[in-house]
Order: C-alpha cells, then sequence, then structure tokens
C-alpha cells in the first residue's frame, strides 16, 4: 500500500488529475485501515474488534469527503488534467491485485468472524472500485481531451464510499467484496 500511495502521488502530481489523487488518498486510507486491523494483535496498542471496525468506517468517511473536495476543486479551479502512463499501469495493477486481496481478507474475517478484518476487505474491495473510476477519468481525458470527466469520475465514487462506510460501521463487510 506504501508503494501505491507513493506511485499514486507522484503520477497525480505530474498528471494533475483528481482522480489519481483520489486513488492515492484512497491507498493512504488502506493503509491506516490495515494498521488498525494489526493493532487488534499488538499487546499494549489492542484495540476491540468493534472498534477496529467503526475507525475502518471513519475512514471511508473521511475518504469520502476527502474524494468531493478534491474534485469540487478542481472543478472550480478547471485544473486540466494530463494523461499519465504510471497512472494508467498503477491502476490497472490494482484492478488484478485489490480484488483478489479484498476476497482473501474476506474469507479470513468470516473465518476468524473479525468485523475489523471484514471492514478492511471493503477498503480492498474500494480500492479496485477507486482504481477503476481513476483510470476512466485518465482514460476518457487521454483519449478525448475532457478535463472535467476526471473530476466527475472521482465523484462518481462518493456513494460507494458512504455505502460502505456504513456497512463498516455496523460491522458487515459489502457484498462487492
Amino acid at each position: 500500500m506504501l508503494v501505491e500511495l507513493i506511485v499514486a502521488a507522484y503520477a497525480a502530481a505530474t498528471a494533475h488529475s483528481p482522480a489519481m489523487l483520489a486513488f492515492g488518498c484512497d491507498s493512504l486510507v488502506e493503509l491506516l485501515s490495515a494498521t488498525v486491523v494489526l493493532m487488534q494483535w499488538v499487546p499494549g496498542m489492542a484495540i476491540s474488534e468493534r472498534r477496529a471496525g467503526r475507525a475502518a468506517a471513519v475512514l471511508l468517511f473521511v475518504l469520502a469527503f476527502v474524494v468531493a473536495l478534491i474534485a469540487f476543486v478542481s472543478l472550480a479551479l478547471r485544473l486540466r488534467p494530463e494523461a499519465s502512463r504510471a497512472g494508467i499501469g498503477l491502476t490497472i495493477a490494482a484492478l488484478i491485485a485489490m480484488p483478489v486481496l479484498a476476497s482473501l481478507k474476506r474469507r479470513e474475517a468470516r473465518r476468524s468472524r473479525d468485523a475489523a478484518l471484514a471492514a478492511d476487505a471493503v477498503q480492498s474491495a474500494t480500492c479496485a472500485y477507486i482504481a477503476l473510476i481513476a483510470l476512466a477519468g485518465l482514460a476518457v481525458n487521454a483519449a478525448f481531451h475532457l478535463p472535467w470527466f476526471d473530476s466527475i469520475a472521482a465523484l462518481a465514487a462518493i456513494p460507494l464510499l458512504i455505502q460502505e462506510g456504513r456497512s463498516a460501521w455496523h460491522g458487515h463487510a459489502c457484498g462487492c467484496c
């Protein structure tokens, strides 16, 4: 996740892409979510499963806010994102890897009945969804030179983020992961 975050931040900065920046922010949120899950087993830092699941939900809500802010600012400032080979490559890799990771996490969460890990599986599935959105934004802008499409693509992620945040808050994994 750290490598994904660094590459996504670089791609977002060089391409001036709100959708790519949203993808990078999602990588940060997913990294924090995994940290929360791991904290359950660290002596002296252990937090309850329910609290870990709720922390993952809050991270999803924060991500929805950040994505909306980035997209609206980009639209208001009329930013013109450019094509990004690094961004396209990274999002394709995430589209392949993240559903597999989400499935493995979901299976282990069911086996161990770990709500925090189930919420973290939602984070991984959400990462794949945002990767698809970022890829669409980058690809459509590169092909048709529609700078506003990148921001609109980023906004398309918000309903899923809110829905999955609610599910994680209540300790349920989504149907998408």
